[in-house]
């Protein structure tokens, strides 16, 4: 690790005590960024810093070279003093709500909640409030200023599980990039349709539905989309599969198990109709069609800690509705064989 970096935390520790509203830097700039552009060598000295919010503060004049102001293209020569003096706005403007939330990890830069199914994760048209980011806004005011108040990865509304919440701007910026290299490993847990006789990897490109605005579907000139499964249990017309996402598309799991026919039960997008074991007991189908949403549950996250290093791992355990299915398909298989 070079010195400005030490020096850099440091002063983000002492911006937290502050309340995180501010911004205050002061660095010499390195020889070896000479020649460089002043923002490419401000991404470089301040990697926790997104780029675009770096060009920012050197348009705005928070960012300066010797007490001047300059422009992103200027060059810099190496040796001169970089500071930054920024305020950070206030980018939420959703109203804290105090829901009670689960934590299953936290630090002063990060927690991991274990969101229910049923709670919608953003405000939007005709949902203003009741949401988790008005509960992580109750959780922890500083989450205002962070983009979507921290939440790094999205869950829909009916998946339960584990979902990754930046509690100060470095650590958003940072786990967004482990996001996206990659880094951040997110296994899911599913009752799907059908028994599937052994696990695999769906690689199938996804993107939006061509004529259905609320669906995603399987297409050659989609996004990369990769998921791992691995089959844990089976039941008489069903299956227990445990998904790694290597990428993460919207509905990703929900698209792909119903691309290779085994759409998971419940889904009410990607699910057909409902599917019975021949001569079903009542307890059984009254379970099946009592489960109104995606069996879908995010079980794990687990990743570097960008600060630190230490891996997190974060189990969110399984939620009631979903072990009484699983308990009602087992014992049906039980009964069945008996």
């Amino acid at each position: 690790m070079n010195d400005f970096v030490t020096n850099r935390e440091a002063q983000a520790d002492a911006a937290d005590d502050q309340g995180s509203s501010r911004v205050d830097l002061s660095e010499t700039l390195p020889m070896h960024l000479a020649g460089l552009r002043f923002d490419q060598a401000l991404a470089e000295m301040f990697p926790q810093y997104s780029r675009s919010r770096l060009a920012a503060w050197i348009k705005s004049g928070a960012a300066t070279l010797n007490g001047r102001s300059m422009r992103p293209k200027d060059a810099v020569l190496g040796g001169e003093k970089v500071c930054i003096a920024a305020q950070l706005e206030a980018v939420s403007r959703d109203r804290p709500e105090a829901i009670a939330l689960e934590v299953l990890h936290e630090d002063e830069h990060l927690f991991v909640i274990n969101k229910p199914a049923g709670l919608v994760v953003h405000p939007g048209a005709g949902r203003p409030g009741g949401t988790l980011v008005n509960a992580l806004l109750h959780r922890d005011a500083r989450l205002e200023h962070l983009p979507r108040a921290g939440i790094v990865h999205r869950l829909d509304k009916d998946t339960s599980g584990a979902l990754l919440v930046a509690r100060t701007l470095e650590a958003h910026t940072a786990l967004v990039a482990m996001l996206a290299e990659r880094a951040i490993h997110r296994q899911y847990e599913a009752v799907v349709q059908g028994v599937i006789v052994a696990g695999g990897t769906i690689d199938a490109p996804m993107d939006r539905h061509p004529t259905d605005r609320l669906r995603r579907a399987v297409r050659e000139d989609g996004r990369p989309a990769v998921t791992h499964f691995r089959v844990r249990d089976r039941y008489r017309a069903h299956s227990l599969v445990e998904c790694r996402l290597e990428t993460g598309r919207t509905h990703q799991i929900r698209v792909h198990m119903q691309h290779r026919r085994f759409p998971i039960v419940g889904d009410p997008l990607y699910g057909g109709g409902l599917r019975l074991p021949k001569q079903a007991g009542e307890a059984l189908i009254a379970t099946l069609r009592g489960f109104r949403r995606q069996a879908l549950h995010a079980e794990q996250l687990s990743f570097d800690h960008p600060f630190g290093g230490a891996t997190v791992t974060a189990r969110a355990p399984r939620p009631a509705d979903l072990a009484a299915l699983i308990g009602a398909l087992a014992k049906d298989r039980d009964e069945a064989a008996s």
